[in-house]
């Protein structure tokens, strides 16, 4: 991926995608989890990230614990049960839309 211009609009879903695979995760391990999936094409940083998560946290989609590890204490974040349910939402209209943009754009999906 030549641009991350795409990431912005979906970073919501990534990071609900992220943490729905890993149960719970940090903020800094989620950046990393990315990076390592997508072989480094999708990249983005804690300064993109943190607002979103503090946004789900806001709108009661994720809840908080802090954890000592490593000498440090971590902000990890976890699903609410509306947070599980968006990511659904979220995953099947992701789903719906990459069909469509699929047709729109006829090209064939890797």
């Amino acid at each position: 991926m030549k641009s991350n211009k795409y990431i912005q609009g979906f970073l919501e879903d990534i990071v609900l995608q992220m943490i729905k695979d890993s149960g719970k995760m940090y903020g800094y391990q989620i950046t990393q989890r990315v990076k390592e999936l997508t072989q480094g094409e999708i990249s983005f940083t804690e300064g993109a990230l943190y607002p979103v998560l503090n946004r789900l946290e806001a709108k009661d989609l994720l809840t908080v614990s802090f954890e000592k590890g490593e000498g440090r204490v971590r902000k990890y974040y976890e699903f609410t049960p509306q947070g599980g349910q968006l990511r659904v939402s979220n995953a099947d209209d992701l789903a719906h839309f990459l069909t469509r943009l699929h047709i729109v754009f006829n090209v064939k999906l890797a």
